[in-house]
């Protein structure tokens, strides 16, 4: 991925490509500058309760040319056929996502433009309206919001027949856009055990469980830190969320492991992932500290990560969840490139 990623990864040194790439660079260049200056004016983005301004702004033509340079060129190295196949292999292996709250003030259409630009095939976490307009656009929508809050959740057997009757209507309309997960949240604790609340919601998973398996949609179950951002949320150790799935004991149950949240949490994140990864069906990425940009700005080597997690075997989508600091679609891009190893 093409961002400032907190492993210290330098960008490629740069030879321009002829004409025709060069026209395409020219469109890709008009549409950073004015999707900087469209973000730079949104007093407010959010991860569903998310309330904080992400404080975005346009780095201007600077930024857009840092692009050109990055997107559009190749170094020297990897100019050679063989560097070139490596990367192209590297590229087609992975599958890309990107998280929409991340680009709350760039209109859809115009994230839908961009994602496909730099080599995105998924944006996530939408509701219907949403991810019908993506997946007429060509593009996948790799997870669909669901029917529980990030603070009311499965923990609590009193929320289990709204969350069932919910699931009822969503389910067969996921289904039907070909959205292949459906996520879901533990809620918090307020005051609940965690061995009550691993009770809980093994209670309502198998419940839900033979909806997803007719529907044939992947329910995950997101790991988040409640040291920094969600104060008192359950799932907040992959120990614990594995265990869940163990305990539900459904093909169409996993986790969604955020990088950003476990290192919070946990750190050891190779580990954990090389442990834990038949429990994991999906990841996230962000950097540490401040869930910016992926590059030498934070403390996580990215590149080792996704070496790391292609020896797992892991054949699904890689999402970014991080809110750019700066011009946004230069920083997506650079993500991209980063994670593709």
């Amino acid at each position: 991925m093409l961002e400032t990623a907190p492993n210290g990864i330098q960008q490629l040194s740069c030879i321009h490509a002829p004409s025709v790439r060069s026209r395409t660079l020219g469109a890709f260049f008009v549409g950073v500058c004015f999707a900087s200056l469209r973000l730079a004016c949104c007093a407010k983005m959010k991860r569903r309760t998310f309330l904080k301004s992400a404080g975005l702004h346009s780095a201007g033509v600077v930024a857009a040319a840092s692009v050109v340079r990055s997107v559009g060129a190749t170094s020297d190295v990897a100019a050679s056929p063989r560097s070139a196949q490596t990367t192209g292999d590297a590229h087609a292996r992975w599958r890309h996502s990107v998280c929409r709250w991340c680009y709350s003030g760039v209109p859809l259409d115009e994230l839908i433009k961009q994602s496909k630009a730099i080599g995105i095939s998924s944006i996530e976490l939408l509701d219907e309206p949403e991810w019908l307009q993506v997946r007429a656009a060509g593009l996948e929508c790799a997870v669909a919001n669901g029917p529980t809050s990030i603070t009311k959740g499965l923990n609590r057997a009193e929320h289990h027949d709204e969350i069932i009757a919910r699931s009822e209507r969503l389910l067969p309309r996921v289904a039907a856009a070909g959205i292949p997960q459906m996520i879901v949240f533990s809620g918090n604790r307020a005051g609940l055990s965690d061995a009550d609340g691993l009770r809980h919601c093994t209670a309502g998973l198998k419940r839900l469980m033979p909806l997803a398996e007719s529907a044939g949609v992947m329910i995950i179950m997101e790991l988040l830190n409640s040291k920094v951002d969600h104060k008192d949320y359950q799932c907040d150790h992959t120990v614990w969320g594995a265990e869940l799935v163990q305990r539900v004991g459904s093909d169409r149950f996993r986790l969604l492991y955020d990088i950003y949240h476990m290192q919070i949490m946990e750190g050891d994140v190779i580990r954990t992932m090389e442990q834990h990864h038949k429990a994991i069906a999906h990841y996230h990425t962000g950097g540490v500290p401040g869930r910016r940009e992926i590059d030498g700005s934070q403390e996580l080597h990215y590149p080792a990560i996704v070496r790391a997690l292609t020896a797992t075997g892991f054949s699904g989508y890689l999402a970014q969840e991080f809110i750019p600091s700066r011009a946004p679609f230069e920083s997506l891009a650079q993500a991209i490139q980063i994670c593709t190893v």
